[in-house]
């Protein structure tokens, strides 16, 4: 927890040294069994409990000192968020009882989920603060997270089908397969003890000791040693029949890939000596650890997982000779691990409000390498994409604090702990990570600044670890905020709290609006730049923005102060306007070229002008100049990040100058190759729009036969030849945007898909040494491009016919049939092509080409399926459930969900959803939209994913896309609870489905409500409390607007001001059947009075069971002596003026936007009919009278609220009493949740 700024830990202990030993491992019954010896010093002399982190295992015997046995007890909290009242289905009391849970478990809090009573006979070892061994022996079987199987299904001994298995987890995910301080800031060093079959391979942490082998020779167990601390999350383990290499370029450095895969092993890992060489280089330390392990497996839980001299891969990163594509994005995964290395594991993170800064030093050092290896236009272009993918969620999701230590957050979820938060939000919180650590490197001076301060934290984290154990000896090997500001202040001398202050505790992107205009008179340009504070993920910004204009002069930079929201500016020019058509202009680069000025003002001398260029800032820039000026930035301009805003923008100005500026992009073998691809795609839109003035053959035909025509006949393509890595990603990109372009029917051109479809023709790479596999994909790609919604013609029955399919889809389909077919006898790499004809087959169907059936996504997203297929397939059913609106196959996809062995699978696929949601709150009429649906999601997010908190978090963030923060309106609220609204006299028998109006409720004198203590005094609603005659389970059924209340109407118990007592009785007025309240006294049995009753009554406990509230209702407010088993759904975030609970007993909040739908009755039965009579004429009675009992009232008042404390004493102590825990027995998150640091309970078993 932080404490004046500072992070303290308030574990009792510190953790010296651990062992595991893993005496077995069962791949048929997915089961281990084993042990770990801690050893620990105590921080006080009256340690009497000790808590550690264990999830899944089952821990059969702990021992102190192997002399003494130690009683413990499991406790874990997470196993169920929302505990109690099931009834509650909201996401900010989920979001709280969340937090509230995990915190309960947290180590750096002191908790876990086993307590461990220390014996008697420890006590004075621990009263002079000498070190204990904690021996604990554990299993875990079948375990749902953390540890993987992998066992395929067929023929064979474990070795021959390649049966492995590896560790996982999100964070600090170490405690579901081994019992440890799942912390980052409790390092130790490592014995690691793994017994195996003999022909299987573990890989783990630290250096390989020895391998001692088994008299009988079936098994064999790896000794490995870590010397230098490390924390529980950095450890892992892989196991399987692994093939190894030894790097032959660094001895050091080993690879471990699944049986028949060393070929494309060595190919893929053949760099990764020069990314040692260059990080070494760059930041003058060495490589932290003495060896480094390399582990492809399948079914891996993330493309890349770095722990302690080991790193997890997925196996689809390896690659041959042949394959292009998947080079940089494999290397880039490999340098990121490695970067991993050095910053996370080797210097991990103190506390969750400290890994921005490990996480984003490991991005800008990959950064680094990619800029190296693949040029300065690689890395501006890739830091642009960062820019834009992280503003895009903020100004749609919301902001993003990398430290949450000091502001709350907005979102849905808690951001203060790394197993509660978003996975969105999580992978954009490490990208935008990077751009603060790559800002900072800008802010304090030249890049060999940062580099320094990273060689001062290593060699400090260096020193450290050599150290022998001592209390803090090991502290400069944890990372914080307040200590890398020191450092900075060391290094360099510079303080950049104000740079923390505004970029890193505080959320947001600046967003610009900028315009100019030239003043010929005073040759000055006024320049006007505006902010949006207001919008969504928006930062008002204060401080220097740079503008660069260029000049025929050449180009200049002007810093500005930034303070206001509305800003102008002027700027003096340098040149002066010239009326000359051709002149050499010096650019930023320093080299000069001739540019046609044609285009331009004859009295501007501006070319053109942009804003922070460098993108040092977290920024968002909407700039409007001329065309012209667009097309001058994007011809001559030599910044790739420029030429990408340029054709961006020449997206809206449609002219015959931009189609020339594209064209000559596009042909232009000097610029960047990106630039020309996305020229590509930037004509096809332009042609469209010009579709009324465009002549010649389509856009881009000419330029493809003229690159890669054969020479004799040009309309049929060359052989494949892609030695030239630009032509190849043009000769894949221009099909694709030509099958964009329409024509004036909005139809796609029958030349372009014979165009399409003679490049599968006439396809030829017998004589390529690289491989066409993506290339074939791109064409199937633009082929399903290139279709178009069917022609469908309506009857005058209202029937729909579709007309027969036309002669270019017929041929589109049968392509992406052969394709398809082909591709099961010549698998393409990665199966790029048949991912291509299902996104086809899928386009088909939704245009009304094909039927609309699912099957075929089904058979493909089965388990056992390669993984990418299974992905599309996934993507392409849930496009069919929300276009076809089909309950079925939401079902079955929620099932995959559920129960996939594949826990990447079943993540993605709820990202799926939440990409494209079958339906969304502001659609909640989908027939989708289920109560069964939010029981299924609910019960998946509370208990179902308790052991993955990736999944679960998922799933909310899906509840939060179709429901909101508010309870579900499929949802219907019990019937025996109403909400009345006496400030706008209206009652809400379903406030989230169907508030209902009855004005005429209250004829009779106000009423006054009960408060609790606990809540604000202007909250102006009673929650009135029913009692049905109907059975339980018909009382919970949701009832339609039309039907009627059950009957007879039970009484309603409220109070009044003037009657302390009252009952609601249903009476029918006139023949509408509108039901109406009206207010008659509660007479006692003795006296024969009004009973009073306490306005401000002693509050109840925020959580009871529901038999103690059914008692409660017998004992005080029920006529009828019926109890209730429901209860309002409760959520944290309550207005003032929305919900005040009755007596205390329930606190709901309703959704102020939920539906307003006015709901009427029917009759009802007549004795209700007769109870009407007799109230109309005892009304009159009843206002006459109404002044006699005001004074007794006021005196049998005193009387009850004597009594009345007394009762809620007892519940107290009822409560109290059964609160003693048990074996088994999970904490309710609700009593844990307090203003400090929540702790779990402490008891134990003997």
């Amino acid at each position: 927890m932080r404490k004046d700024g500072k992070f303290v830990i308030q574990r009792p202990y510190r953790l010296a040294h651990q062992i595991l030993c893993i005496t077995a491992f069962n791949f048929h019954r997915r089961s281990l069994i084993g042990y770990v010896e801690l050893a620990l010093h105590p921080l006080h002399p009256d340690l009497r409990r000790l808590k550690i982190n264990s999830k899944q295992c089952r821990i059969y015997r702990v021992s102190i000192n192997d002399m003494w046995e130690a009683a413990f007890l499991y406790n874990d909290p997470t196993l169920e968020i929302c505990q109690g009242d099931d009834k509650k289905r909201n996401l900010d009391y989920y979001e709280t009882c969340h937090l509230t849970a995990m915190n309960a478990v947290d180590s750096d809090y002191g908790n876990g989920e086993v307590t461990i009573r220390l014996p008697p006979e420890a006590f004075p070892i621990v009263q002079e603060l000498r070190p204990i061994r904690v021996c604990i022996e554990f299993s875990l079987e079948q375990p749902k997270s953390g540890i993987q199987f992998v066992v395929p299904n067929m023929e064979g001994s474990l070795v021959e089908r390649g049966a492995h298995l590896f560790t996982y987890g999100h964070e600090n995910s170490s405690r579901l397969w081994f019992p440890c301080v799942d912390t980052y800031s409790e390092p130790c060093t490592w014995k690691l003890e793994f017994t195996v079959d003999i022909d299987m391979t573990a890989v783990s942490c630290g250096d390989l000791i020895e391998v001692i082998y088994t008299p009988d020779k079936r098994q064999k167990t790896f000794h490995y040693f870590m010397s230098i601390p490390t924390a529980a999350p950095n450890i892992a383990l892989a196991l399987g029949p692994f093939e190894i290499l030894v790097d032959p370029y660094m001895h050091e450095v080993t690879h471990f890939c699944l049986p028949h895969l060393m070929p494309i092993l060595k190919h893929t890992t053949g760099f990764l000596h020069e990314v040692f060489e260059f990080y070494e280089e760059v930041m003058s330390s060495r490589y932290p650890y003495s060896c480094y392990k390399q582990v492809f497996v399948d079914e891996s839980y993330d493309e890349v997982m770095s722990y302690a001299t080991i790193s997890i891969l997925s196996a689809n990163l390896l690659h041959s000779a042949r394959i292009i594509d998947q080079t940089i994005t494999s290397r880039r995964m490999m340098a990121s691990a490695v970067a991993q290395q050095f910053f996370g594991c080797y210097i991990s993170m103190q506390s969750w409000y400290d890994a921005w800064l490990s996480k984003g030093i490991a991005a800008y050092l990959t950064s680094l390498y990619m800029k190296k290896a693949l040029g300065n236009n690689e890395y501006r272009h890739h830091v642009a994409a960062i820019l834009k993918e992280v503003y895009e969620y903020e100004t749609r999701v919301g902001g993003i604090v990398l430290d949450p230590s000091v502001r709350e957050s907005t979102h849905p979820f808690s951001i203060k702990h790394p197993q509660t938060i978003s996975p969105g939000y999580h992978e954009i919180y490490q990208k935008k990570a990077f751009l603060v650590i790559r800002m900072l490197e800008i802010r304090i001076g030249p890049p060999i600044v940062i580099l320094q301060v990273l060689n001062k934290l290593l060699a400090l984290a260096n020193t450290a670890s050599q150290q022998k154990f001592m209390s803090n000896s090991w502290s400069n090997m944890l990372l914080s905020t307040d200590s890398f500001l020191k450092i900075i202040s060391t290094v360099i001398g510079k303080d950049i709290q104000p740079f923390l202050d505004q970029w890193v505790t505080q959320s947001g992107f600046a967003q610009f609006h900028g315009n100019f205009v030239f003043n010929r008179k005073r040759n000055v340009v006024e320049l006007e730049i505006k902010q949006d504070a207001t919008a969504k993920g928006s930062l008002k910004y204060v401080g220097p923005l740079t503008v660069t204009i260029q000049e025929l002069d050449g180009s200049f930079n002007h810093t500005f102060k930034i303070e206001e929201n509305k800003t102008k500016f002027e700027i003096t020019c340098h040149s002066k306007c010239r009326r000359h058509k051709k002149k050499k202009i010096p650019l930023v680069t320093g080299e000069e070229v001739d540019m046609d000025l044609g285009a331009m003002d004859a009295d501007s001398p501006v070319l053109w002008l942009r804003v922070d260029s460098e993108m040092h800032l977290l920024r968002h820039v909407t700039w409007e100049q001329p065309d012209y000026m667009w097309q001058y930035q994007l011809k001559y301009e030599r910044d790739v990040v420029a030429q990408s805003q340029a054709i961006l923008a020449l997206q809206s100005l449609p002219t015959p100058a931009t189609r020339k500026t594209l064209t000559d992009i596009l042909e232009n073998e000097h610029c960047f190759y990106i630039v020309r691809l996305e020229a590509c795609i930037c004509l096809a839109k332009v042609a469209n729009a010009m579709e009324s003035q465009w002549a010649g053959p389509p856009a881009m035909m000419t330029i493809f036969r003229k690159m890669f025509g054969s020479h004799s006949c040009p309309s049929i393509i060359r052989q494949n030849n892609f030695n030239n890595f630009q032509h190849y990603h043009l000769l894949k990109t221009i099909p694709v945007a030509m099958a964009q372009l329409r024509n004036v029917h909005n139809i796609c051109p029958p030349e372009v898909v014979r165009f399409i479809l003679d490049l599968f023709k006439y396809n030829d790479n017998s004589r390529n040494k690289y491989s066409d596999n993506y290339y074939r994909a791109v064409l199937v790609d633009a082929l399903a491009a290139t279709v178009t919604p069917a022609v469908t013609t309506v009857t005058l029955a209202g029937q729909n016919m579709n007309s027969e399919m036309s002669s270019d889809t017929k041929m589109v389909l049968e392509e992406i049939t052969r394709c398809l077919n082909l591709e099961k006898l010549l698998p393409s790499y990665r199966y790029v092509v048949s991912i291509s004809c299902l996104k086809a087959i899928r386009i088909l169907q939704k245009f009304g080409h094909l039927p609309s059936n699912s099957d075929i996504f089904k058979s493909y997203a089965q388990y056992g399926v390669f993984r990418d297929i299974r992905l599309t397939a996934l993507e392409a059913l849930v496009d069919f459930i929300k276009s076809d609106v089909n309950v079925l196959e939401l079902n079955w996809l929620l099932e995959l969900v559920e129960t996939d062995p594949d826990q990447y699978i079943r993540y993605r696929a709820l990202a799926l959803l939440i990409a494209n949601p079958p339906f969304t709150r502001l659609t909640t009429d989908s027939p989708l939209n289920t109560e069964h649906l939010v029981h299924r999601l609910w019960k998946m997010m509370n208990t179902g994913f308790s052991n993955d908190s990736r999944l679960r978090c998922a799933v909310a963030d899906l509840y939060f896309i179709l429901y909101g923060r508010v309870r579900p309106s499929a949802l219907a609220i019990p019937q025996n609870v109403m909400v009345l609204n006496l400030k706008e006299k209206k009652t809400l028998l379903n406030p989230t489905v169907v508030p209902e109006i009855l004005g005429d409720m209250f004829e009779e004198e106000p009423m006054e409500v009960i408060i609790p203590k606990s809540e604000p005094e202007d909250q102006e609603l009673v929650a009135v409390v029913v009692h049905p005659s109907e059975s339980e389970d018909a009382s919970s059924l949701k009832r339609k607007a039309e039907s009627p209340l059950p009957l007879p109407f039970p009484a309603v118990h409220v109070v009044s001001a003037t009657e302390p007592n009252i009952v609601a009785d249903n009476i029918v007025e006139d023949s509408n059947a509108a039901f109406k309240f009206r207010i008659k006294q509660v007479k006692s049995e003795d006296e024969g009075v009004s009973t009073p009753t306490r306005a401000d009554g002693p509050i109840l406990p925020p959580v009871e069971s529901m038999s103690r509230l059914s008692e409660d209702s017998d004992e005080d407010s029920s006529p009828m002596g019926e109890s209730s088993s429901f209860t309002l759904p409760k959520t944290p975030a309550v207005k003032p003026d929305t919900l005040t609970s009755f007596s205390g007993l329930f606190t709901a909040a309703i959704a102020s936007n939920s539906a307003v739908v006015e709901q009427s009755f029917t009759a009802p039965s007549a004795e209700a009919e007769g109870s009407s009579s007799k109230h109309h004429k005892n009304k009159k009675k009843k206002k006459k009278n109404k002044h006699k009992h005001k004074h007794k009232h006021k005196h049998e008042k005193q009387e009850k609220d004597r009594s009345r404390p007394e009762k809620y004493e007892r519940m107290r102590d009822h409560r109290d009493s059964s609160s003693q825990f048990s074996p088994g027995t999970t904490a309710s998150p609700v009593e844990l949740s307090q203003e400090s640091a929540p702790s779990s309970p402490e008891f134990e078993i003997i």
